[in-house]
């Protein structure tokens, strides 16, 4: 069963992302399904840090790109998601090719949702572990 309570696709999660840090830092969506979202970063001359390492913050920025995705299409129309935490644990480092993540939902309530985020290299290795969680805002009368 489908978690989604506004329209969700790879489509459309491109299309939103144009002209935003999303864009210029090359991450791609690639699949939306019932209840998780996966996009991917290259690590390239825009991504790694002066050790040649995906930067953790761009690890950062992709799991904050996925969760807040995520909460905002599965809250009711009408209604935005807000980051309020994030927390990323970097457990191995990545010098080439693409980190893939996927985020799903741990919590969705009314005024928050948790969602859990795990990158992965193209070797299939957990490369980081986020959490995030989204204030829902009630639409303003």
């Amino acid at each position: 069963m489908s978690i989604w309570k506004k329209p969700v696709t790879v489509e459309l999660l491109t299309a939103m992302s144009a002209d935003t840090a999303t864009a210029h830092l090359g991450i791609e969506f690639l699949e939306v399904g019932d209840d998780f979202i996966t996009a991917r970063v290259p690590v390239d001359t825009r991504t790694r840090q002066p050790y040649g390492l995906l930067h953790g913050g761009v690890s950062v920025v992709l799991a904050e790109t996925l969760g807040s995705c995520g909460a905002a299409c599965a809250c009711p129309e009408g209604y935005k998601a807000v980051g309020l935490d994030i927390n990323a644990n970097h457990v191995r480092g990545t010098t080439s090719g693409w980190v893939t993540g996927t985020a799903r939902p741990v919590h969705m309530g009314r005024t928050t949702h948790v969602w859990a985020i795990e990158l992965r290299n193209e070797a299939g290795e957990l490369t980081c572990v986020s959490r995030i969680t989204m204030a829902i805002l009630a639409p303003k009368d």
